[in-house]
């Protein structure tokens, strides 16, 4: 028995406006051919796989038999590809990027993320993304080292020559620990308190160095390299620490954290958007920035 032919990417077009537009007829007008040729076309479809895609018995509007809901399936996912391959070699002849790196500074809330990138993909489909999110200098390494086409990181982390730099505003740094801890009782904090109870700092696993003691301040001190196992020690009473304001709303709103009133700790951590010199973004990478550029300036 013969496995039949493979159909063309035009018999599957034809196929998908014959559904879509309820009928041969309509389909003849919307492709601007005669009803004939629609015809024709789905009649070879059908001797090249060798089942019947319409029912015949209902003339006035095609009816898709079982056979072809289930190929109907296969070719709009055919068709897709097809588009998208199409998009992409359009876009490659205007120069845009078949794939673009990012590195992005976990200080950098996920849902400013998320609405960047959501935008990001409705613009750019046919782009593939490298998404790194990273802490402190790590982004500037990945920059520099072109792993990364482009940076999202605080300023006081890359110094590189070769560098553009562009502000994107920043965002607020809070000191934040359970309501049990003893930095959250009443009265006045002198300097030097803190030194007494553990801090929580994020570190990097890095050939960076991120500033020997900036911003330590406990004598007592556990390093971590990831925010989110930071979040959590400081949600389970381990400790005392600054975090990026967005992050812990909710938990001081909740009554899980509480902003402490010390003389050292919060502040403003400044983000910056960064790329080398010599390898500037294409289209995509120049739309993603402006993105950014824009939610900053609605900030």
């Amino acid at each position: 028995m013969s496995e039949g032919g493979v159909p063309s990417v035009d018999q599957l077009s034809v196929l998908l406006t014959v559904v879509d537009a309820g009928g041969f007829a309509a389909a003849a007008r919307r492709l601007g051919r005669a009803p004939s040729a629609i015809s024709y076309s789905i009649s070879s479809l059908e001797a090249q796989l060798g089942v019947p895609v319409f029912d015949r018995t209902r003339p006035r509007k095609p009816v898709l038999t079982e056979a072809g809901q289930l190929l109907l399936a296969k070719a709009t996912a055919v068709i897709g590809e097809v588009n998208n391959f199409k998009a992409a070699v359009i876009g490659l002849r205007h120069g845009l990027e078949p794939q673009l790196s990012i590195a992005i500074d976990v200080m950098l809330h996920t849902d400013r993320v998320a609405d960047v990138l959501k935008a990001f993909a409705e613009e750019f489909p046919t782009v593939a993304l490298r998404l790194y999110v990273e802490a402190l200098g790590v982004i500037g390494e990945l920059v520099a080292a072109g792993v990364a086409g482009l940076g999202i990181c605080g300023t006081l982390h890359t110094n590189t020559y070769g560098m553009e730099r562009i502000d994107l505003g920043g965002i607020d740094m809070i000191p934040v620990a359970t309501p049990s801890h003893p930095l959250t009782r009443s009265g006045i904090k002198t300097p030097g308190d803190v030194r007494r109870h553990r801090q929580l700092i994020l570190t990097v696993r890095s050939s960076y160095d991120e500033g020997g003691r900036f911003g330590v301040f406990g004598v007592n001190n556990w390093r971590l390299a990831d925010l989110g196992a930071k979040h959590a020690l400081l949600l389970a009473g381990l400790g005392w620490g600054n975090m990026p304001e967005p992050l812990v709303r909710s938990d001081i709103e909740e009554g899980r954290l509480v902003r402490l009133d010390i003389p050292e700790g919060g502040g403003f951590y400044p983000l910056q958007a960064i790329y080398k010199t010599a390898t500037p973004p294409g289209p995509a990478g120049r739309w993603l920035l402006e993105r950014f550029l824009q939610q900053h300036r609605t900030d």
